[in-house]
């Protein structure tokens, strides 16, 4: 499965709004899981198994906790049993598609 999140927390106190710190607090456990992620300026994509995925997202969302008074997660899910290596597959696809319609 593949899973897009964001996870960020409010009541920080902060005057300019920045959340970075929590993010990169929750990118770290991510980074740190071992499964295959990559992260956008919105989105951390994470492929595994459900129990393994949603265990990173909770520890991801864990991590942010500490930085405000409350938590926002986003989460976005591709459920697709029997399928591996899409985090950089669905991507291929797209581009051999926007090629190949390029050529036509």
């Amino acid at each position: 499965m593949l899973v897009a999140f964001s996870v960020a927390p409010s009541g920080t106190g902060n005057a300019d709004g920045s959340v970075h710190d929590a993010v990169a607090a929750a990118v770290r456990v991510v980074r740190d899981s071992g499964l295959p992620h990559r992260t956008t300026s919105m989105f951390t994509e994470i492929e595994g198994e459900w129990d393994e995925v949603f265990d990173v997202v909770r520890r991801a969302t864990d991590a942010v906790m500490p930085f405000g008074s409350r938590v926002s997660l986003v989460l976005k899910a591709d459920i697709r049993p029997g399928w591996t290596g899409e985090l950089d597959g669905k991507v291929e696809r797209l581009e051999a598609a926007i090629e190949e319609h390029r050529d036509a």
